[in-house]
């Protein structure tokens, strides 16, 4: 559903994205991670005809972007970090304005508004105006207002960045909920909401593509085991800490106050050593534990060694 080939886009001097290759196949939940600056904003303004590139290739549901555009926006719907709206329209009335652009006739422009409020649960606000709405009633307008043409691929920059955690679960529900009903790609730096709903990842850093593949393929590749602890005295941690930053096993050792991460490349070597060494200096720990590496240890894991190439 969306297929990028060698896509440039230059600023001036700044090289936003530098030959990106990215492939989206239908019916997935798609993640869209970099770090900032790594070219996903502009990508994404791509994608929904914002903006053209420099050079390169970009076709949307069918639609070669560098030759036509005119037929996109009725393949795409597109919720961008900070929804507009009308504050004086109620959302019914916004979602019948937004019917009538895509030529929905009255009928049609009924049924799915109620289809959508339903869906985004604000039926019992579609009579009050938008104005009054919270973020998170706002933000779950701009999603339905997205669908209401039922688009084929659906673009979501930062979607649940700027709610609270309700905001969030029921925003992250409604996406989970649309799975497999259209393509799904999510741009987000909150990892742990990606590795929730989205099936596939891709991992951008200074405008390429560094990996994409299965979020289980994944983790399977490159997720390393990782042992936390936390500890009585932030100062013996710290030395504790830089004891295992010497241990050839030890390949990232993260400290925040008295809470110890440690990501291994020999597994079997740090179960035997890394507890034994807090015991040799004599290292009271509240808590200890082997646990299962995160996305966001892939992603700093590939992000990190990107940077240094």
């Amino acid at each position: 559903m969306i297929q990028i080939e060698s896509l440039h886009k230059h600023y001036g001097a700044v090289h936003a994205l530098d030959g990106l290759n990215m492939t989206v196949e239908p019916g997935v939940v798609y993640g869209f991670l970099g770090p900032n600056g790594a070219g996903k904003t502009t990508t994404l303004r791509i994608l929904t005809g914002l903006a053209r590139p420099t050079s390169g290739r970009v076709v949307v549901a069918g639609v070669d972007l560098t030759s036509d555009g005119h037929t996109l926006s009725h393949r795409i719907g597109y919720l961008p970090e900070e929804p507009a709206f009308y504050p004086w329209l109620t959302p019914r009335e916004y979602l019948d304005m937004l019917g009538r652009l895509h030529g929905l006739d009255a009928a049609k422009r009924t049924t799915r508004g109620k289809e959508l409020l339903a869906l985004v649960n604000l039926g019992e606000a579609g009579k009050r105006r938008i104005g009054g709405f919270s973020h998170g009633m706002r933000q779950r307008l701009g999603l339905a207002a997205a669908l209401v043409h039922k688009p084929e691929v659906l673009l979501l920059d930062e979607p649940v960045s700027a709610l609270d955690p309700l905001g969030r679960k029921e925003v992250l529900e409604l996406i989970e909920h649309l799975s497999g009903q259209c393509t799904i790609l999510m741009s987000s730096h909150i990892l742990a909401d990606v590795e929730r709903v989205c099936n596939v990842v891709g991992i951008i850093a200074r405008g390429r593509m560094i990996v994409q593949s299965p979020r289980e393929a994944l983790m399977d590749r490159y997720a390393q085991p990782v042992f936390e602890a936390e500890g009585e005295d932030p100062a013996a941690i710290k030395r504790w800490a830089d004891t295992v930053r010497l241990q050839s096993w030890a390949t990232a050792v993260n400290l925040d106050g008295d809470r110890l991460r440690v990501t291994v490349s020999d597994v079997k070597r740090a179960r035997r050593e890394l507890l034994a060494s807090a015991v040799a200096q004599e290292i009271a720990l509240r808590r200890y534990e082997e646990v299962r590496p995160s996305l966001e240890d892939v992603f700093l894991q590939l992000v990190e060694k990107e940077a240094i190439q």
